[in-house]
Parts: C-alpha cells; structure tokens; sequence
C-alpha cells in the first residue's frame, strides 16, 4: 500500500468513525428512524453505483450495487435506539433524553455504510443489496419491509447476511449453525383487585400481592424446565402499581419477556403461564380474571447449516477470529424473517465490541466453557453499555466485507 492509498484509507477510516459518533448522538425509537434513514441515504448517494430507495418498510433503506452478472447477496443492518437513558460518560453520548444506542445498533449501521464504500470501490461480479430496517427492537420492522415488498421490488437474495456487535473481546466473530438466538414474546399481565385503605387489607383483594406471588410461581416453573437442553428464559421487567402507601390500588401491572428455542416450548410456556395468573387471581378472590397478553413476538433466529460453516471460515481466513459455539444465545433478533421470506440461506454472528485488553485469560476461559461473559462488562441494553469503535468498526467492515465477497465469488 502506498502513503497516499494509506492516508485515503485512514481519512475514509475516520470519517465511519464520525459517522458513529453522530449516529450515536442522534438515536431515534423504534419506527422513528428519521433522521438516521436520511443520514443513511445521503451517505449512500455519496458512494459509486448505489441506487437508493428509502421509506421501505416505513423508515427502512434499501441500497443496492450492480455488479453484473452473478449471486446476489443481502447485508442487514438495524438502525433503532432504545428507550433508556445514557450513563456511559462518552463526550458524544447521546443528546435525546432518556433515549440511547443501548444495543450497538450505531454500529451496525456505520459498519454496513463501510462496507458499503469498500464495495463500491471494487465493484464484485454479482448484486449487492444492503438492507437498513428500522424497528428491530419491537420485531416488526423487518415484517413491515417485507411486507411492503422488500422481496419484489429489489434482486432477491441467494443468502442473506447480518451482524450484531457484543460485550466480547473487539473483533472476535462468535456464531453457530441451527438455532442460534431465542425467540422472543413480550407478556403483559394485569391483575385486577379490590382497592381500599391501606388500614383495611380485610376489606381490599391486593393486586400487588397477586403479582409479586405469581412472579415468584413462574419463576419455580421456569426452573423446573432447567434439565430440558436450551430451557427457556423468563424475566419480569416492570411491575407498576399504586400511588401512596397507604392506598391498596385497583390493578397490578406486570411486563415479561419470555425466551424459548422451539414451537413446542413457546407454546407449552405461554399457556401455562396464562394458567398461572388465572390460578393465581382465583386464589385471591380477585374479581375478574387477569388480563394476559403476549406481544412483539421474535422468531428464532436459525442460521443455515453448511452456509454458515462456510461463512466463519470466511471470516477466519479473512482475518477476523471466530470462537466456536455449541450453545444458542438467549437474545432474539428478526433478521431470520428475511431468509425465512425469501426462502434463502441466511447466516448471522456476533462480533466483539470491547477492547480486547481489558478481558483476561479466566474471562477467556470462562466464555469458552460458559459461553457467557464476565458480569463486569455491560451488555447491550444496559445504559453503560459503549462498545469500542476504533477496535470495533474496522473488525465489522472487514467481517461484512469479506463475508460478502466470498459469496459474490461463488458461481
């Protein structure tokens, strides 16, 4: 590489870096992309051969690259924030109150625009069509694109690709064929009492009573399910009720979220926990049943086998390490609804967005034989969750890159 290749390299290398911090700073909820959707389109205009179609799905952006004759493959990125409020004491946090890139989708996005420039510069045989969705966090923005035509309206995918960055060691690819992360419902629960004074519990039925006895019941019920291989995953919330101290309030409202790696163990799940209020309320002497309600379902996200062995070697022999995984994730994505749509192979992996100094030889040991991560590093969704980007952005524009190459080389 020349000292002039290296300089544009560098400049091209800092301007994803601002990039990053921009989109950092401006995060938008969930089918509010707004202003990420048009940063997004005008950086895509500014590349060669990139035609540009935003508003797909809602606030989606769907690029794609001619290349010629030859496959066509699909790269993801999700691009929403999330409703929590920034404690990470980065210079360019987040200047929406109590909204934050809580889950590195400012990553995804400015690690897909790179590979986007990368592409465009050589230009591979084959299609490239990069996908931009909105709403990933609620699960329904990549339905919202497909169903406003994503499939139709743009080259269909042979194999679709995406990535997700971690709290694991920067630039270190973790990924596993089949099941790979959780399907996920959200469940809300409400119970409904007696209100009264607090100085009377004989003439009130407590609803926050009911609650805190149901979440200690389904949390025994979720243990019973430990000795079942990749058992599902239940956690309360939020649990709102009542203004004073000294008044028993009419309702108990609880938020859950419910993680599971088959149909049968969904479906098994959701009705013994619609059971579970019921019985519970009925004990109570409550006067109606709950009110039980499951939302904002994921699938799981399965990557396709062969597809992705050849893709982790792909990225092992483009320079990006890969930790192999025998266990699934218990977090949940949408992304499988683009392969599952498009009847295509889809593969995706997570990526490390931590500096890599900063974990230990126990830690790495700990996330081979655990396959989970030391409690010190925030994860995503966490408010002080801030991956690395000077480690982590050049590690996802290779993966991406390389990943998608290699596809657009097969014939």
């Amino acid at each position: 590489m020349t000292t002039t290749d290296s300089a544009v390299a560098q400049s091209k290398s800092e301007h994803w870096q601002q990039v990053y911090r921009q989109l950092h700073q401006h995060p938008e909820l969930s089918g509010q992309e707004h202003g990420t959707a048009s940063l997004v389109a005008e950086e895509l205009r500014a590349l060669d051969g990139w035609e540009v179609t935003p508003g797909v799905g809602g606030t989606g952006v769907v690029g794609v690259l001619q290349g010629g004759p030859g496959p066509v493959v699909w790269l993801r990125a999700d691009m929403d924030g999330l409703p929590v409020q920034e404690d990470t004491g980065l210079e360019y946090a987040s200047r929406t109150a109590g909204v934050m890139h809580a889950c590195g989708h400012d990553s995804h996005v400015a690690a897909l625009l790179g590979a986007c420039a990368q592409l465009s510069q050589d230009r591979p045989a084959g299609t490239v069509v990069a996908i931009f969705q909105p709403a990933e966090e609620t699960g329904a923005g990549a339905r919202r694109m497909v169903d406003d035509g994503v499939l139709d309206r743009f080259p269909k995918p042979g194999i679709v690709l995406g990535q997700h960055v971690a709290p694991l060691p920067a630039g270190l690819a973790i990924s596993k064929s089949g099941p790979f992360m959780a399907a996920s419902d959200s469940i809300r629960v409400l119970f409904t009492g007696r209100g009264g004074h607090g100085s009377q519990p004989h003439l009130t039925v407590d609803p926050i009573v009911m609650a805190a006895s149901f979440v200690v019941r389904m949390q025994a019920m979720t243990a019973r399910q430990a000795a079942v291989p990749a058992g599902p995953v239940l956690t309360a919330g939020s649990l709102h009720a009542g203004t004073r101290p000294n008044i028993t309030p009419e309702t108990a409202e609880l938020l859950l979220t419910l993680r599971t790696f088959s149909d049968s163990s969904r479906t098994g799940m959701l009705a013994d926990l619609r059971r579970l209020a019921a019985a519970e309320a009925e004990a109570s002497g409550a006067p109606v049943p709950p009110e039980f309600t499951a939302y904002d379902p994921f699938p799981v996200t399965i990557n396709t086998e062969g597809a992705t062995e050849r893709i982790m070697q792909t990225l092992t022999d483009g320079g990006v390490p890969v930790m192999p995984m025998t266990h699934p994730l218990t977090g949940s994505e949408d992304f499988g609804l683009f392969g599952t749509a498009a009847q295509c192979p889809s593969v995706f992996w997570h990526i490390g967005g931590i500096d890599a100094a900063k974990f230990t030889a126990e830690d790495q040991a700990l996330m081979l034989a655990e396959h989970t991560i030391p409690a010190r590093f925030p994860s995503n969704h966490s408010p002080k969750f801030a991956p690395d980007p000077v480690q982590t952005l050049p590690a996802m524009i290779t993966a991406m890159v390389v990943a998608a190459r290699s596809e657009l080389a097969r014939a």
